[in-house]
């Protein structure tokens, strides 16, 4: 598995929605020497990598941050109040371990709440809320946690979690949605190190998608793409209890071309050229619409006069928890198809791209 410690690597880096620097610098380490780096005012980092041609210029994104949490107060116990940055479901988190990135360093607590045995039968059977919990530190009052521990309102909080390669190819890890889209476009300008593509590639470690797609539509603005295609992670389908979704997205199956999501529906000349290229190169791709999400391309494709925009994305079980897992096949299968999509998007075709008639 040619990418797995670069993929390791990023998601193993702490990097919620408005904290996104560690993960910045990430790339800027694995990218050096080999791209061009700039920032928008949010912290979005453009990493311009030319071609034999300034134009077209391609964009590649894939948001840099995870959902995590923020600190809210501090109980005059010691306990920390939180609130999410991101979607969380409120069943995914009692008695996970998270890490409160202070001024003194890291701070590790577990999400806690009322212990069960002392709710009333009605009160037994409902959900925990995310306002009802609470993260316990072992900090004796609010003085040990301020003073001591240095947890201030405001600061970030990631889950702990640790990075493991289940079966032959199964990766599982946090923030999984969406460092692959970061990994895809870095390992991306790597491979292009050298080879010929005319047009300018531009890949974008993007921040806040998890809150509102901020620096998509910042960064989208200074670069004025003439394409986008947007990477990201979709929900696959072959677990207990989505047996009979249509269309079925497996693991293992190949990346996932999204027609439409609650935020952009994907170019259609844009859509064909993916599809012929991927046929092209007999690579799998499958197929989805989720109605429910959306992605980056929401805000790049309304950038300026409008940029043609599609969707692709790893399929991944358990997105928006502490652990999610995806097929590394998928992952290789997914560059290989940018990489051939990346050399095809010259000018002409981009013009007929464009083209409305």
């Amino acid at each position: 598995m040619k990418y797995l410690n670069i993929i390791k690597t990023m998601t193993m880096a702490h990097g919620p929605s408005g904290f996104e620097e560690n993960v910045r610098e990430q790339i800027k380490e694995y990218l050096a020497g080999k791209a061009e780096f700039t920032q928008d005012n949010l912290g979005s980092l453009i990493c311009k990598k030319e071609g034999t041609s300034s134009s077209p210029k391609i964009m590649i994104a894939g948001h840099m941050d995870e959902i995590g949490f923020m600190v809210n107060s501090i109980t005059k116990n010691g306990y920390v109040k939180f609130i999410p940055l991101g979607g969380w479901r409120d069943q995914v988190l009692l008695a996970q371990k998270v890490i409160i990135k202070t001024k003194n360093g890291d701070v590790t607590g577990i999400i806690g709440s009322v212990p069960p045995h002392v709710l009333s039968a009605k009160d037994k059977n409902k959900v925990v809320e995310k306002k009802d919990m609470f993260i316990d530190v072992g900090a004796k009052d609010r003085e040990e946690a301020q003073d001591i521990m240095g947890i201030l309102p405001g600061d970030p909080i990631v889950p702990d979690s640790t990075f493991h390669v289940l079966g032959e190819k199964k990766i599982m890890a946090k923030a999984i949605d969406n460092r692959v889209g970061c990994c895809l476009f870095m390992n991306l300008i790597e491979e292009l190190w050298g080879k010929v593509h005319n047009n300018t590639v531009y890949g974008v470690g993007t921040v806040q998608e998890e809150v509102g797609l901020r620096g998509a539509g910042t960064s989208a603005h200074i670069i004025k793409p003439d394409i986008c295609l947007t990477i990201d992670v979709t929900i696959a389908t072959d677990m207990p209890g989505l047996e009979k979704e249509e269309p079925e997205i497996k693991l293992g199956n190949g990346p996932v071309l999204t027609l439409a999501d609650a935020t952009v529906i994907g170019n259609r000349k844009l859509r064909n050229f993916v599809i012929d290229t991927a046929k092209g190169k007999n690579l799998p791709l499958q197929f989805n619409t989720m109605m429910g999400g959306g992605t980056d391309g929401g805000a790049i494709h309304k950038t300026g006069p409008g940029v043609p925009t599609v969707v692709l994305s790893i399929p991944t079980r358990y997105i928006h928890s502490h652990y999610s897992i995806f097929d590394y096949d998928d992952y290789e299968t997914a560059l290989q198809l940018l990489l051939s999509l990346v050399k095809g998007l010259d000018q002409k075709t981009v013009d007929s791209i464009k083209n409305p008639l």
